[in-house]
């Protein structure tokens, strides 16, 4: 296959490898341009950008795929299919035309649960037993198109955004890679029922609210690790994030330590913190933060 890959976050990247490894002719690859990050704001190219640089691969950066020279630019690589992963732009007609295939997404859930930006961290929020990868062909509809493929896999108990995120990466690496070995297999249309829509997260989502339930709070924590981070206030207005925790069946004012153990009382039930990271410091369990820190009962935390 003539493939041109399109994507530009690790989850992509997974994709762009298995692709390389399985001796497609990558003609072109298409990501987001370089963004400002970090404390000195300079530039750093995508984790898709950085790939395709390492295996020479020629790489194209637009900020828009609508204009009439960048469609034709498009076209002339003459590419069988093209392969999207979390790329971020939205393709216009003409582009998911141009192809002599079309143009196949890998998309991190179930289709038609969890169309849009965050499936991953939704499928955690909302109790999700399982999630999977659907590589569907795309149009002009938001994850809309047709499905080629769809492949479960349990969200555990204990399974973070990032563990599920890695997980996800590899399926959808795999997935591809066998179908483009093949003829396509038939295409069907996702079912019109069961359709939710996975919303870009807002920061204001990753405070922690003591008063929900500790379950609810659970969830939370997991779905925003290891970024952005659940956070709450200390009593002493230190920022803090929890990147795990444990449900104990406790009770006491929401908001409030129990113990001397980092368990903290929520609108029903507690939550034992097991995990956290101040600002500027690293990840650490809780005996060892508490070896820097006192946290003793009856202390307050707050969103």
């Amino acid at each position: 296959m003539r493939v041109i890959f399109m994507g530009t976050p690790d989850f992509a990247a997974a994709s762009l490898a298995a692709l390389i490894a399985a001796g497609h002719e990558v003609a072109a690859v298409y990501s987001q341009p370089p963004r400002p990050a970090g404390r000195g704001q300079d530039l750093r190219k995508s984790p898709v950008q950085i790939l395709a640089e390492q295996h020479g691969l020629p790489v194209r950066t637009p900020v828009s795929l609508k204009s009439a020279e960048a469609q034709a630019a498009f076209a002339a690589i003459g590419a069988d299919i093209a392969v999207v992963a979390a790329y971020g732009l939205l393709l216009p007609k003409p582009v998911l035309d141009a192809p002599r295939l079309g143009c196949l997404n890998i998309h991190a859930s179930l289709l038609p649960r969890w169309r849009g930006a965050a499936p991953i961290q939704r499928a955690i929020l909302a109790g999700d037993e399982k999630t999977g990868i659907t590589i569907m062909q795309m149009d002009e509809g938001l994850d809309t198109g047709a499905m080629l493929r769809r492949e479960e896999l349990a969200i555990g108990k204990a399974m973070n955004a990032g563990a599920l995120h890695d997980a996800l990466a590899a399926m959808g690496a795999h997935l591809i890679v066998e179908i483009l070995a093949a003829p396509l297999p038939a295409a069907v249309p996702q079912p019109a029922e069961g359709i939710t829509y996975a919303a870009k997260i807002s920061p204001a989502e990753a405070a922690i609210d003591w008063s929900r339930d500790a379950a609810v709070i659970e969830r939370q924590i997991r779905a925003f690790a290891p970024v952005p981070g659940a956070w709450c206030l200390m009593a002493d207005g230190a920022r803090l994030k929890v990147l795990a925790a444990e449900i104990v069946a406790k009770s006491g004012s929401p908001g409030v330590a129990l113990d001397d153990a980092l368990t903290v009382a929520c609108g029903r039930n507690a939550l034992r913190l097991t995990l956290l990271q101040k600002a500027g410091k690293k990840a650490m369990g809780a005996d060892d933060f508490l070896r820097g820190q006192k946290v003793p009962a009856g202390t307050g935390f707050a969103a």
